[in-house]
């Protein structure tokens, strides 16, 4: 699969936007990284990747991926630029880790610390919280069961929600 037939299905384009959307309205709307930007940042980066994919799950975890690392990045240059004074945080309420604000620095660092320990539950948690997949949806796109991935999502709610906590 080409990286412009994924980008020309409006299914997938749809999908990112949602979630991006979602992110966006989940932070109150008070970033300034809009919906159709991080959307758009997103094909750019996953355009760098090389354009092959094997299939649309293939893409959408890659696409899921770099969300996830652009918000990361974006929130590092606030950060940096504000001193730590306007950090912007969310919530990952949506999908059962938190319903408090945290901000993606310490999801990020969460998700490598339990990438080490669990990379299964790690990348079950990414294709759930970026990607806003469903557990169905992720067990197709991993290629493994749905039980396994249910066992693999609760392992990383209880670690993520532990460290987002502490």
């Amino acid at each position: 699969m080409k990286l412009d037939d994924a980008m020309l299905d409006p299914a997938i384009y749809r999908h990112l936007r949602e979630l991006a959307g979602r992110i966006h309205q989940e932070r109150g709307g008070a970033v300034t990284l809009q919906p159709t930007a991080l959307v758009n940042e997103a094909w750019m980066k996953v355009h760098r990747h090389g354009g092959e994919f094997r299939d649309r799950k293939h893409f959408v975890a890659v696409a899921c991926r770099a969300m996830r690392q652009i918000l990361v990045d974006y929130a590092r240059n606030r950060l940096a630029q504000k001193r730590g004074g306007a950090l912007q945080r969310t919530t990952v309420a949506g999908v059962g880790i938190s319903s408090e604000p945290i901000d993606f620095l310490a999801l990020d660092a969460a998700l490598e610390e339990l990438a080490r320990a669990r990379p299964r539950a790690a990348e079950v948690a990414q294709l759930r919280v970026f990607g806003g997949l469903t557990v169905a949806e992720a067990a197709g796109v991993m290629n493994i069961g749905t039980s396994t991935v249910d066992r693999a999502w609760r392992t990383a709610r209880a670690f993520l929600g532990s460290r987002l906590r502490s």
